[in-house]
């Protein structure tokens, strides 16, 4: 039976759910702030026949100011690569922070297919493009180095966060809370960048006739209809830890990985689906 959205799946260890697709984007990998140990949990809580990377897969940015790869990081690489060699379809689109994998758009390496960006259609016939999303990111795409700065705060923001949620679990508060998801929601420059950024690349698809648009970028998950069609952010993996997961009937749903002060126990939350078109 389907968990309803916002319910926690069932703990217990069990067989890998099987999915279609799943969508990732923002892992960082080479940042201090990428939690690569709940991605590698997620990524064995699903079993898809698909897997898209949508951008930032690797920070080469944090890297050029500081070397970090510890062994989680390397784990994911592996265990992607792994699901690739095992009849698992892996497609990545680079972004802003892992651009250079730009010049080698059309290749593969590892059995993984490198693309500019892509239209997906789902188990139900419906068409969305997929995309990081950078290229609708006036800051990004005109002034690198306000965005470079910005990356730098929104880190600190990511690690400040992680004190407060240790704090949180020892005095047995539940629940997702971020202050950088605060920040973005409750400062107006943030509210309207958002605001502007979804509205953009949904006035671009819809030139393209697309039922809707899958991304990344602006580190901020959501499922929602914009001007007709259905825009789905992925979020990231430094800070929200969600997915968008497409399951076998072509139902797509926004999933956050968490865990519960009282169990320890990592679960997958449902906490949207895409609304009907």
């Amino acid at each position: 039976m389907d968990t309803a959205p916002g319910q926690p799946l069932d703990s217990t260890p069990q067989a890998p759910r099987k999915v279609r697709s799943l969508f990732l984007s923002d892992i960082h990998l080479g940042s201090r702030a990428c939690r690569a140990e709940e991605l590698l949990e997620f990524l064995r809580e699903y079993e898809a026949s698909n897997i898209f990377l949508l951008g930032d897969i690797v920070d080469f940015w944090a890297m050029s100011r500081s070397l970090y790869w510890p062994p989680a990081h390397n784990t994911v690489v592996q265990k992607i690569l792994k699901k690739a060699r095992h009849h698992v379809r892996v497609y990545l689109i680079p972004g802003n922070h892992d651009e250079a994998l730009r010049d080698y758009v059309g290749s593969s390496f590892g059995d993984i297919a490198l693309l500019r960006d892509h239209v997906h259609t789902t188990a139900d016939g419906h068409r969305y493009a997929l995309l990081h999303g950078d290229e609708y990111d006036q800051v990004t795409h005109y002034h690198r180095w306000v965005s470079v700065l910005g990356d730098v705060s929104y880190t600190l923001l990511v690690h400040v966060n992680r004190l407060l949620s240790l704090v949180r679990r020892k005095f047995g508060v539940s629940g997702h809370w971020s202050l950088a998801d605060y920040a973005k929601r409750n400062v107006l420059r943030a509210v309207s960048f958002i605001s502007d950024f979804e509205t953009s690349v949904v006035h671009n698809v819809k030139k393209r006739g697309l039922d809707g648009v899958i991304c990344g970028h602006i580190h901020t998950p959501a499922i929602k209809r914009i001007d007709g069609l259905t825009y789905m952010n992925c979020g990231d993996w430094v800070d929200s830890c969600t997915a968008i997961v497409e399951h076998l009937d072509g139902r797509m749903e926004l999933v956050r990985w968490t865990q519960t002060s009282e169990t320890s126990a990592a679960h997958a939350v449902a906490i949207a689906e895409a609304p009907a078109a």
